[in-house]
């Protein structure tokens, strides 16, 4: 009797030790009895960054855009980031969903939350919250050892970029997401902490809101060294040339236009390191274009 009074208790141990409870992006408390096994992804960058932590074969249902590693355009679609479908949703029984905090809407949230599917928010805001993130992603999925190595990995990158460009001479930069309306980034967005980890400085940077719309005006009077854009694919957009109509702007003057594809800076993933190794090489040539002046 003593022996299965034992055996219970072990048994118990172990079930407690089981159960998975981490905060999310948002400070709310997720308990997971066991690591996920039937995953919904809530946007293309948490579905890029489960792959990256080794839960690709758990996701069942992904939002459109989703299309990184190639894997992920296979699994089923559950809508757009900004217009779920919750009846595809709860159709695929998932045990965990990962979402965006500042993409997905609220009401969508409580809706999976009421259906009675638990949802962990993701908010990175800060470069090194990807490698966080990550190792989040595998606790959830019971993919630790991939997880980990991963943001160990990630983590080096960095490193290495800040003590190679951290502490070199400012360049203030604009960071164009958009022609029309014209949009940047403030300073709590991620790809400002990328401009920093550069050894830039964000412009716009007092800004509250996480993708601002701004005047031209409002360029012209920021003069900044270099004016860095995005846009829509692997193809650098014509309207970044249509600064050059203001030949007195630094950034013209310099000839510091420059263009990072929108997938490797603009989604909070582990290649957003690659944008900023690509990032950092542009500012440092537009440092030494501005010291030659």
């Amino acid at each position: 009797m003593k022996q299965l009074i034992f055996l219970a208790a072990l048994v118990a141990a172990c079930s407690a030790r089981a159960e998975i409870v981490v905060s999310d992006d948002s400070g709310a408390t997720l308990r997971l009895k066991e690591p996920a096994r039937r995953i919904v992804s809530l946007a293309p960058h948490v579905t890029e960054t489960l792959y990256a932590a080794g839960a690709g074969d758990k996701l069942v249902g992904v939002v459109e855009y989703s299309d990184f590693p190639a894997a992920a355009r296979r699994v089923a679609r559950i809508g757009g980031y900004s217009k779920l479908d919750l009846e595809a949703i709860a159709a695929l029984k998932p045990d965990l969903a990962v979402g965006w905090a500042s993409g997905n809407a609220p009401a969508h949230v409580e809706k999976l939350r009421a259906l009675g599917i638990p949802v962990y928010l993701s908010q990175p805001e800060r470069i090194d919250d990807v490698a966080a993130s990550l190792e989040r992603f595998g606790e959830l999925a019971g993919t630790q050892p991939v997880a980990r190595a991963a943001a160990t990995a990630f983590r080096a990158r960095l490193a290495e970029l800040r003590a190679r460009h951290g502490t070199r001479p400012k360049v203030r930069t604009f960071y164009q997401i958009w022609k029309q309306p014209l949009m940047t980034v403030g300073g709590g967005q991620v790809i400002s902490d990328v401009i920093r980890l550069c050894g830039g400085e964000n412009v716009f940077a007092e800004l509250k809101q996480l993708a601002p719309k701004v005047s031209v005006e409002a360029v012209l009077a920021a003069d900044p060294d270099a004016i860095v854009a995005s846009g829509m694919g692997e193809a650098r957009p014509e309207w970044v040339d249509d600064w050059r109509q203001w030949p007195t702007l630094a950034a013209v003057k310099h000839d510091n236009l420059f263009f990072i594809p929108p997938d490797l800076i603009q989604r909070h993933t582990p290649r957003i390191v690659e944008g900023a190794e690509r990032l950092c090489a542009q500012l440092e040539m537009a440092r030494g274009r501005l010291a030659r002046h």
